[in-house]
This record gives C-alpha cells, structure tokens and sequence, in this order.
C-alpha cells in the first residue's frame, strides 16, 4: 500500500495487487477489487481503509534485496495524477 493524495483527506491509501497468471481476473476485476475493500474494511481500522483503490499491476518492483520500491510505486500514482490532468 502507499498513500495517494486526496483533496479531503490530505492521503488516502491504495493498495497494488499482482494478478494471478491462473486465474483471469479481467472479466471480474470489479467484483474482485469489491471484495478486497469489504475484506479491508471488515478486518482493518477506519483510516486503513482503501479509499484511493485496488490497482492491479503485472510485477510489484524489488530491490535486490527483495524490498518493495515504494518510491517507484509513488512514482507511478504520480504520473497517472499527471495524465488525468489538471483538475480546475
């Protein structure tokens, strides 16, 4: 997970989930994205709760070390802020 901005909230959590390559989640992503927040939300605290979104990418990026390159995930919800454009 890492924090995306919002308008109301200053940052709100979104969570990056790798596809299974077995399974075919594109006719069911929206049932399946539904079910990880209610998962969330049932299980977790209010502000843990998944309001910036489930976004399903092929690879989350590693380290040699095997960490998590938050920064590059950041990155990337950056640029899609960017090409969304600028809200007036």
């Amino acid at each position: 997970m890492i924090p995306v901005p919002d308008d109301a909230a200053g940052e709100v959590p979104r969570a990056y989930v790798v596809k299974s390559n077995s399974i075919g989640l594109e006719e069911s992503d929206v049932a399946v994205r539904r079910d990880i927040q209610r998962y969330v939300e049932k299980e977790k605290a209010r502000h843990k709760w998944l309001k910036g979104g489930v976004v399903f990418i092929d690879v989350i990026p590693k380290s040699a070390s095997g960490k998590i390159l938050r920064r590059l995930l950041r990155d990337k919800a950056k640029a899609e802020r960017q090409k969304s454009g600028a809200k007036l």
